[in-house]
């Protein structure tokens, strides 16, 4: 799948983006707007659910909202194995049918086997056919010889206990050896092998996905972080998804839970005064609002998605999801759960009938333009973690 866009990225970058965002905001609020009987609603919301991440033959049909499991690696509480596995069948049951996993998240893909057991078990066919699986593959920088990507292919095919990924999503730390392209080209053959559906990314940069790319390596989708507060993906990113397909799938997109009503006027400087940033998630996107412009300058955009949130009977991390899915090559968004800690189903399902109009985006752009521009500060998709 040959391509090169260096030119088409590089002409135009921020207007071509703000243009096609305001444009597609233009066409939903046509769209929406009208009379509409019940039975056209529900079926808008239900397609709106869904997203298929294709590439030639390759495709996958996925939940635009995905359940995050890194939190079951520690750091958020202690996970009861019966309890989140209750928990995994009680989001599948409301729709919410897309788990998205890695091999160092501790128990999850385990977790995930026992769930997709009970799910065979216990649910009918049709309803094992809209459950997936994503996982990750974070090797370290060492020669990847195909039995040692097979190798670390099975062991995860074992612990969630199927016989095809149905989603491989693959991260390299250290572009200066190019070993990641031996690595995806071992892990298109375990797909032409049917030990993998869909081999997809996670937290490559823009120059990467296309080398990837014109190497004819099939991807689906790349997995990186993007918010409100994290607008990269759409400043290079986007445009190449746009021109071939692949589509990104986000994290960080309620930054942790900072963009949530718990955050709103709370004061960080004032020990136990406000909420404690006493997760991982909370203490990574914390540097990213430092990063942007400061607590003062982020409760600014709180206040902001409070009054949009009231508008529209939702929550803040509602409409935070809400815009990053409508924006340019996203196919979905990832909210982590708490498995048998905390539930946010209700939320999560608000997401799909939430329509923001011309003046909900106008405001959230407004108080977003008033922070840095984070491709300056930190770099392209995935730079975060490989900085020196």
């Amino acid at each position: 799948m040959p391509v090169s866009v260096h030119s088409v990225i590089a002409t135009n970058l921020v207007a071509t983006t703000t243009a096609s965002s305001n444009r597609f905001y233009r066409n939903v609020s046509r769209r929406r707007i009208g009379s509409v009987n019940c039975c056209s609603v529900e079926t808008a919301k239900e397609a709106e659910r869904w997203a298929k991440l294709k590439n030639g033959n390759d495709s996958l049909e996925i939940c635009r909202v995905l359940n995050g499991m890194w939190q079951t690696s520690g750091g958020w509480g202690k996970i009861d194995r019966n309890d989140a596995v209750e928990a995994m069948l009680r989001y599948a049951d409301a729709g919410l049918s897309t788990f998205d996993m890695a091999d160092h998240y501790g128990p999850a893909e385990d977790l995930y086997g026992i769930f997709i057991n009970r799910v065979r078990r216990e649910r009918p066919p049709e309803y094992l056919e809209k459950i997936k699986g994503l996982t990750k593959w974070v090797p370290p920088p060492v020669k990847m010889t195909s039995s040692y990507v097979r190798q670390n292919i099975d062991i995860s095919r074992k612990r969630m206990d199927v016989a095809s990924l149905d989603m491989l999503q693959f991260h390299w730390w250290d572009y200066a050896n190019d070993g990641y392209l031996d690595a995806l080209k071992h892990l298109t053959d375990l797909k032409e092998e049917g030990k993998i559906k869909t081999v997809a990314l996670t937290n490559f940069d823009t120059k990467r996905l296309e080398i990837i790319l014109e190497n004819g390596i099939p991807v689906v989708s790349n997995q990186v972080q993007h918010s409100i507060v994290d607008m990269r993906p759409q400043q290079r990113m986007a445009q190449l998804c746009e021109l071939t397909g692949v589509k990104l799938i986000t994290y960080g997109t309620v930054m942790g839970g900072l963009l949530s009503e718990k955050f709103l006027d709370a004061n960080l400087t004032i020990p136990f005064a406000g909420p404690s940033l006493n997760t991982p998630s909370l203490q990574k996107y914390k540097r990213m609002v430092d990063a942007w412009g400061g607590w003062s300058l982020f409760q600014g955009l709180l206040r902001t998605m409070k009054s949009i949130a009231i508008k529209h009977g939702v929550s803040i991390p509602t409409v935070a999801v809400r815009y990053v899915l409508n924006q340019q090559g996203v196919g979905g968004s990832m909210i982590g759960v708490r498995l048998g800690l905390a539930e946010h189903i209700q939320d999560a399902n608000a997401i799909f009938s939430l329509v923001l109009d011309d003046e909900d985006v106008s405001s959230i752009q407004e108080a977003t333009k008033k922070g840095k521009n984070l491709l300056q500060v930190i770099g392209d998709c995935g730079d975060e973690y490989r900085r020196a």
